[in-house]
């Protein structure tokens, strides 16, 4: 099987979908952005493909959501990693050496504190992973990267000091997606793409009460512009039941006699990477 995911080497990306599909026999497939990775899956290119669709500080990934749609993907599986931030550096590199960090934004910012008090200049990079092979390939010893464990080990670098970002609950979840729309019995979630027949005062909140009166709990809600009029949206929900139970089946039905059009986007279970 080939799998798709976004590289370079020492991605969260990368960890992610190594260990999601751990023990299995895969042909890897780097992409260098998220919609090359799921155009890999809807071009066949590749047999399924794993991109990041949330993340607990950053919130929602919207090129992942909008591309699901361009090249009609269904979502098969989920994936929840821990993202946790070290300072990595050459193993001849002390705290006190460290004059300036390298590391993509997000990453910076969500250390920020602890970078503030280390007095450093810092320098932006396209990954984490970029970073720290930057740090592997340089000659000075007075830099370091803010990176995963996971690129720390591939590039040789050490950690000066872990755990450095201001929170110690961020996750990022990925979806995995392939072309194959058959629902799993045995799924616990699905996610929805609704759309509106018509725009008016309480829609999202009609449609809403759909799942309440159901007693359907939903998990996750986003908003996305519908690209064809200004102001116009279509609305992506995940509920925490599969596609083939009953009450979603009746949900969808009960939205479709309303007007709205209802797209099943996928039907997973969840898997913690811990």
């Amino acid at each position: 099987m080939k799998v798709a995911y976004l590289g370079p080497h020492g991605t969260f990306s990368e960890e992610a979908a190594h260990r999601y599909f751990s023990g299995q026999e895969i042909e890897w497939h780097m992409c260098d952005s998220v919609p090359e990775v799921l155009e890999a899956v809807g071009e066949g290119m590749a047999d399924k493909g794993i991109a990041p669709i949330e993340n607990a500080i950053e919130g929602t990934i919207t090129m992942t959501v909008d591309s699901l749609l361009v090249h009609d993907l269904y979502i098969d599986g989920e994936a929840i990693l821990p993202v946790s931030l070290h300072l990595l550096a050459a193993s001849e590199t002390r705290l006190e050496d460290i004059k300036e960090v390298w590391s993509i934004p997000p990453a910076l910012a969500q250390c920020r504190k602890y970078l503030r008090g280390l007095k450093v200049k810092s320098r932006h990079f396209d990954s984490t992973a970029s970073a720290a092979e930057a740090i592997r390939n340089t000659d000075r010893r007075d830099v370091a990267a803010v990176a995963s464990e996971y690129a720390g080990n591939l590039f040789g670098l050490q950690p000066v000091k872990r755990n450095i970002e201001e929170s110690f609950e961020n996750q990022t979840r990925f979806v995995i997606v392939s072309k194959d729309k058959t629902p799993s019995e045995d799924a616990q979630k699905t996610m929805l793409q609704v759309t509106p027949s018509d725009e008016y005062t309480g829609v999202l909140s009609a449609i809403l009460n759909v799942f309440s009166a159901l007693n359907i709990n939903l998990t996750w809600i986003e908003s996305r512009p519908t690209k064809k009029k200004l102001g116009t949206y279509q609305f992506f929900l995940e509920a925490g039941l599969g596609a083939v139970h009953p009450s979603i089946e009746k949900a969808i039905a009960v939205l479709q006699t309303y007007g709205h059009e209802v797209n099943v986007l996928g039907s997973f279970t969840a898997t913690k990477l811990d």
